[in-house]
């Protein structure tokens, strides 16, 4: 598969996209809520998201994680509910990195076969796909059926009356019992399946580099810190050579998923684990597998450049320009401040991965935040920026708002991971494996078209490869709280994109393309006459010149929550 001119990646929860129950009991079980399959995922299907602007595709949840689910005819035992964060289990806590999960498959024994059909339905679809790698922590129930190859599965031969050793795979509270959070005794599933204890001895660090015995319900307390060699007490101090035991175990399980033809990983919090790691394993994995993506869930900016230094290929942007595009459609900041985000960057701007949606976080539609129409101009944004990636989560291009609760997850915005449950509007759009727009309302169709189009257009050379100019500087007298401009131009083709976050007021005016850029490109004649032809929208074209794109600027027509690409065509 040759490389994208841009990566725009497809975030899809597998468990949910091919559910194809649409009634909800609160708690429910796989059986009364259904489940989604690898099978469900047809070469159709993947097409269709292909035809989005999508180039890779992000399969969330593939990994056996813990479950309340048994699968008792094929020696799969559920795990106990109190280390269970809903019925269904978060897919971040790993029960065996050898293996994916059986409520994925469709005949569970042969469920890795079943994936391995996938990840070649992918490739033919023109989608490159990518899965998660989860290295900083795992299920308290733990358990590997490991590979020919590894002799040792993690915790084997730890020495538990330490709290800290570099041979270790775990941290350990020595002479403590494990002491759960009260409120899991409470929650529904745990009563459901009358659960009343849970034994660890000693107990383990909790993964959020919670090192006590008594975790509480805000830590990820149904998961284990991996200890990579730091001792965390004793004043963090490394010990990485010899290489530590639970690198080795790590890298074996990467070169296992690159066996699979994955095509890259994204690796869930990737700043809890040394990058001192991440350099030696990389490294090592791209050495046989060099176009292998590396994508990381990162949330310091000081961190940044240490992690792209240790080989990382793209960086979240969720501190920096998800949360500023956040602030932005709350009114909090003007939109003109979005300047700021990428200057901060030092650089680094096209290596990050830009979003306004993903599993961690909220919907744009939902209650908690604002409308699907506002996902427009802040995804136009996220899209075309910088010459990066560009990510969307399954649903959001049609407006989904994640209203009501499935169970754990609660009714907070957030499509659950935790659960069994379905996403309406994407369910809608799925229509039994037809992918297509007839249960759609004319509000998600409108909203579907929007993102197709933003999406393929973000794919071009222009973006992709070009170069960007912000014109706030030179348009300071215009709605600086809702308005955000800039150009991305390349050799002779310029693209002037410009975005309304108001979700009220109708922008309308010019702005100016200043006598710098002009000077700075080359393009010193103010005779010269561009065509200026809408992309994004059905405007009519418009021949201007260029001294009047300089003393009087481009007429703007922005309704609420709208955004524009404008094409510059010299004539």
């Amino acid at each position: 598969m040759g490389k994208p001119e841009k990566i725009i990646i497809y975030q899809l929860l597998v468990r949910l996209a091919g559910n194809k129950v649409s009634k909800r009991k609160l708690w429910g079980s796989i059986e009364e809520n259904g489940c989604g399959k690898f099978d469900d995922l047809d070469l159709n299907v993947l097409q269709k998201i292909a035809c989005l602007g999508a180039t890779h595709l992000w399969l969330t949840g593939v990994i056996e994680h813990a479950s309340c689910t048994a699968y008792p005819q094929h020696s799969i035992k559920a795990d106990n509910p109190l280390v269970v964060k809903g019925r269904a289990g978060s897919p971040y806590a790993i029960r065996d990195y050898y293996d994916v999960c059986p409520d994925l498959a469709t005949s569970v024994d042969k469920r890795m076969e079943e994936f391995e059909a996938l990840m070649d339905r992918c490739r033919k679809a023109g989608l490159a796909p990518v899965i998660d790698f989860i290295p900083n922590h795992v299920a308290r129930n733990y358990a590997s059926d490991q590979p020919a190859g590894m002799n040792d599965a993690l915790g084997t031969g730890d020495n538990t009356s330490v709290t800290f050793d570099p041979s270790n795979n775990f941290y350990y509270l020595p002479g403590e019992h494990l002491k759960l959070p009260h409120e899991v005794f409470g929650l529904p599933h745990t009563r459901l399946m009358k659960a009343t204890s849970y034994e660890e001895f000693p107990a383990k660090a909790t993964g959020n580099d919670c090192f006590s015995s008594h975790p509480s319900i805000n830590d990820w307390y149904e998961t284990v810190k991996l200890n990579y060699g730091i001792d965390f007490s004793g004043g963090h101090q490394s010990f990485f050579d010899p290489v530590p035991d639970t690198w080795h175990k790590m890298l074996h399980i990467l070169e296992f998923w690159a066996g699979k033809k994955v095509a890259g990983f994204r690796c869930d919090m990737a700043e809890m684990v040394p990058a001192a790691f991440w350099k030696w394993a990389i490294g090592k994995i791209k050495h046989h597998h060099p176009e292998m993506l590396f994508i990381a869930e990162i949330y310091d900016p000081r961190l940044y450049r240490q992690y792209t230094d240790a080989g990382f290929d793209y960086l979240y942007d969720k501190v920096g320009l998800y949360d500023a595009l956040r602030d932005v459609l709350a009114g909090n900041r003007p939109a003109a401040s979005l300047t700021l985000e990428w200057q901060k960057l030092n650089g680094l701007d096209e290596r990050m991965l830009r979003f306004i949606e993903n599993h961690d976080e909220q919907r744009i539609a939902s209650k908690h935040v604002a409308t699907a129409e506002a996902g427009f101009p802040a995804m136009t944004v996220a899209a075309t920026l910088h010459r990066g990636p560009a990510m969307i989560y399954f649903g959001q291009e049609f407006g989904e708002k994640a209203e009501g609760a499935a169970g754990f997850s609660g009714d907070d915005g957030r499509t659950s991971i935790f659960d069994y449950d379905h996403v309406p509007a994407f369910q809608r759009w799925y229509n039994e494996g037809s992918c297509n727009t007839e249960k759609l309302s004319s509000n998600e169709k409108q909203c579907y078209a929007f993102y197709k189009k933003l999406l393929n257009l973000a794919r071009h050379e222009v973006v992709s490869k070009g170069e960007f100019y912000d014109v706030m500087w030179a348009n300071q007298d215009f709605q600086q709280s809702s308005l955000y401009a800039y150009l991305r131009w390349l050799n002779g083709s310029l693209w002037f994109i410009c975005v309304n976050f108001s979700g009220k007021q109708h922008l309308q005016g010019q702005l100016r393309i200043p006598d710098h850029y002009w000077q700075l490109t080359g393009q010193n004649n103010p005779e010269a006459s561009w065509l200026l032809k809408p992309l994004l929208t059905d405007n009519v074209e418009k021949a201007v010149l260029q001294r009047d794109l300089v003393n009087i600027g481009v007429d703007i027509h922005l309704p609420p929550y709208s955004g524009e690409i404008i094409e510059f065509r010299r004539v």
